[in-house]
């Protein structure tokens, strides 16, 4: 049995509205509880970090250094404090606290950390070839700090094999050097939904079939596309696009305005876990119409509840889907109109889809993401050593 673990997260960038993002770094963190429990984990956040986070049961095994700084916010030069904490503080603190590894989870690890390993994950390229998905000083920043940690880092972590080709290609990293850890999910949890009668009514969906695409509002996710197949639609549905508002929402709707559909798409904006669960629980398919992922957790998400899927067949996706969803070209608004149409006409077809979609999920799970990045920790350590 390899000796128990000293490891430090940077998990600085962890908000209450992270996403997938945050996602990774909750069930990171449990799963490493679970698989190797004698394992010291260091978690280093801002005074942003998630109530929720800090207060599951999990979270009591987490030694927390909480940095007393926004992220999201805060006067002129917050950026140089948030960074200067990252790339300065964090490698200090690792090495005063014997930290045998430091892991950015979020694209970011220390330049220089003596006496300690680095580990970054690079969860995606997106913001180098969709220029718009985040505000032009956000992209500047990613460039400053994501390309010099990952080029600097002892190892660096894709989260899907699409990803690590990517990596690899675009920014020159070596081979040897990136791993590739999928993402899971947990078939264990469950939340009790909404009832459907009271959703509905919340979110006046009406009574048709609710198509349902749970995605930031961003530009690399393609959803005016969706929005243009849906006018296309032959068969009567509601359209929902659930989460934080963004300017990206305000192009979709004058887009759906414009082909004449506003009535039939609805942005609930961020919800409640129960919401959520109840438009899952109500939902005729679920689809994801990305030009790029780094992984397409939502994929996993709608299968483990047992929706029918549809997505796009570029980047990770079809790696995650596989054969258990419908795949379809995201530049075509009239495939991806042709692949949810069948999916509400064909009940069948959507019962078979829905059937191998929980099954497919069993291929990923949190335990299996946990020990492959325990695997890359002691790679790393080795590296940092030779």
């Amino acid at each position: 049995m390899a000796r128990p673990l000293n490891v430090g997260l940077n998990l600085v960038y962890l908000l209450e509205q992270s996403g997938g993002a945050g996602t990774y770094a909750r069930e990171l963190m449990r799963g490493i509880l679970e698989v190797e429990p004698d394992t010291r984990l260091t978690g280093f956040v801002s005074a942003e970090a998630p109530e929720s986070l800090l207060a599951a049961d999990w979270a009591r095994s987490v030694e927390w250094v909480k940095f007393p700084f926004n992220v999201s916010h805060g006067p002129p030069g917050n950026f140089a404090l948030v960074m200067g904490a990252q790339w300065g503080a964090v490698p200090l603190i690792a090495a005063r606290r014997r930290i045998d590894v430091v892991h950015g989870l979020a694209n970011i690890t220390p330049l220089v950390a003596p006496r300690v390993a680095t580990v970054v994950t690079l969860l995606d390229l997106i913001w180098l070839r969709f220029t718009k998905t985040m505000e032009r000083r956000a992209t500047v920043g990613m460039k400053l700090v994501a390309l010099p940690s990952a080029r600097r880092a002892d190892r660096v972590i894709a989260i899907s094999h699409s990803a690590r080709r990517d990596l690899i290609e675009r920014i020159d990293l070596p081979p040897e050097r990136v791993d590739v850890t999928h993402l899971g999910i947990r078939l264990d949890e469950t939340v009790e939904p909404l009832p459907e009668a009271e959703l509905r009514a919340r979110f006046e969906l009406g009574d048709r079939p609710v198509v349902l695409c749970v995605a930031q509002k961003r530009e690399h996710k393609n959803l005016k596309g969706l929005v243009r197949a849906f006018a296309a639609l032959e068969e009567p549905a509601t359209l929902v696009f659930p989460g934080a508002p963004t300017p990206y929402e305000e192009e979709m709707k004058a887009l759906a305005a414009e082909l004449g559909v506003a009535e039939r798409v609805r942005f609930p904006g961020w919800i409640e876990r129960d919401e959520l669960e109840g438009l899952y629980s109500a939902a005729a398919c679920f689809v994801l119409p990305s030009f790029e992922e780094g992984f397409g957790l939502p994929i996993l998400e709608a299968m483990r509840r047992g929706v029918p899927v549809a997505c796009s067949n570029t980047s990770s996706l079809p790696e995650v889907a596989g054969d258990d969803a419908l795949l379809f070209d995201p530049e075509k608004p009239e495939e991806i109109a042709d692949a949810v149409g069948r999916l509400l006409r064909d009940r069948d077809l959507a019962a078979r889809l829905a059937e191998r979609g929980v099954e497919r999920c069993h291929r990923f799970t949190w335990e299996s993401t946990a020990r492959e990045t325990l695997a890359v920790y002691r790679r790393a350590i080795a590296s940092a050593r030779s």
